[in-house]
């Protein structure tokens, strides 16, 4: 039976108990044989503040470079809004994702049938909805140099973040983009702002390139990324993979969570370069919400994000891609039955349904399929 080894790293916040319902599904599929998962577990964000006055110590850092999966929950809060910027809790993550090359985001968005009510936009726009955004992860104006505030005097300060990109990021990422949607739809569109900003010119002109020459079987339209915010809301059904940097990436990936009626349904995979030996990727799996540290304790968060990112875990680093199908159905199976979180809640479907009394009926679903 091959063994994995899966870092837990919960964060703040609603994080620790969406985790909760993803050990309870590795820890049934370890008593069924279906493979042996190793697991630990570590601080990161706000709670490894509090506990090595940074947002992660270096022993978790280590124990995330040898895992097989980075299962990361969320962090931050109100808590730590006046800690030094170097060691707020989102730092923590920004390292994990520069240390261990997670250079490629997938976030995927999918309307379950059962959620089309769900959307703020109407069911003919959003249902059957299946779109994936790829993000360049560790480059552009989140890791830029120089990043600095400036006192100018006279009461005046200058802000300065730097986007930049080179050629090898946007061709990897490109890539990445362009092998995914053979799998799929077989379309990439690139989304950048070439006609105000020279890392969007280049951006353009190498996605093109690697296109021409190593692609063209695949079908590649460039557009700008306002345009694709504002096509996203009017008709996403016309996307298939959309790859673009780190800035639109984040705000492109927020905004088409919501037609799948709530950020508590999106997960993510952040993957790094194929080892040379064993051909594996450094990967760490996160929903895209936040801590929501308004509803943490409550029961109210929607664990379904959490459980996905696992199952993208279960598709793209671990080799157990039909147990992948297999939690999907299950996710599927029971929104199809009623089950409603607060988040995805509407006056047809009321919420019904706690973080663990989701998570619970989720595993019987997958139970039920074994």
């Amino acid at each position: 039976m091959t063994s994995y080894n899966l870092f837990y790293l919960p964060g703040d916040g609603i994080g620790p108990e969406v985790m909760a319902e993803v050990k309870r599904i590795v820890s049934w599929m370890n008593t069924q044989g279906i493979a042996k998962f190793e697991t630990d577990e570590g601080l990161a964000g706000g709670s490894a503040y509090d506990a090595h006055g940074k947002a992660i110590s270096e022993e978790h850092m280590a124990k995330a470079q040898v895992a097989d999966a980075v299962l990361f929950g969320a962090v931050g809060g109100p808590k730590w809004d006046k800690v030094p910027y170097d060691v707020r809790p989102e730092a923590g993550l920004l390292r994990l994702r520069k240390d261990l090359g997670l250079f490629a985001n997938l976030r995927p968005a999918i309307c379950y049938p059962a959620l089309a009510d769900a959307s703020s936009l109407k069911r003919n726009v959003v249902e059957g909805l299946d779109i994936l955004i790829v993000r360049e992860l560790t480059g552009g104006v989140y890791f830029g140099e120089p990043k600095t505030i400036t006192d100018l005097g006279n009461g005046q300060k200058r802000g300065i973040d730097t986007q930049v990109y080179d050629t090898f990021e946007i061709e990897r990422i490109a890539r990445v983009a362009f092998d995914l949607a053979k799998t799929r739809r077989n379309k990439v569109s690139s989304a950048e702002k070439r006609n105000v900003m020279k890392t969007g010119v280049l951006w353009n002109e190498v996605v093109t390139r690697v296109h021409k020459e190593e692609y063209p079987q695949v079908t590649l339209e460039h557009v700008l990324a306002d345009n694709c915010a504002m096509q996203l809301v009017r008709w996403p059904k016309q996307y298939d993979v959309i790859v673009t940097d780190n800035l639109f990436g984040d705000v492109l990936s927020d905004v088409a969570a919501m037609l799948t009626g709530s950020l508590g349904m999106l997960p993510s995979a952040s993957l790094g370069a194929p080892d040379a030996k064993t051909k594996r990727r450094k990967s760490l799996y996160e929903p895209v919400h936040g801590s929501a540290p308004d509803i943490a304790g409550t029961g109210a968060a929607n664990p379904i994000a959490m459980i996905a990112s696992f199952g993208m875990a279960l598709r793209y680093t671990l080799g157990l891609g039909d147990w992948a199908d297999r939690l999907d159905a299950a996710i599927s199976a029971v929104l199809a039955k009623g089950l409603r979180t607060k988040d995805i809640a509407s006056e047809a479907q009321p919420a019904n349904a706690t973080t663990t009394q989701m998570g619970e009926a989720i595993l019987k679903e997958l139970q039920a399929a074994a």
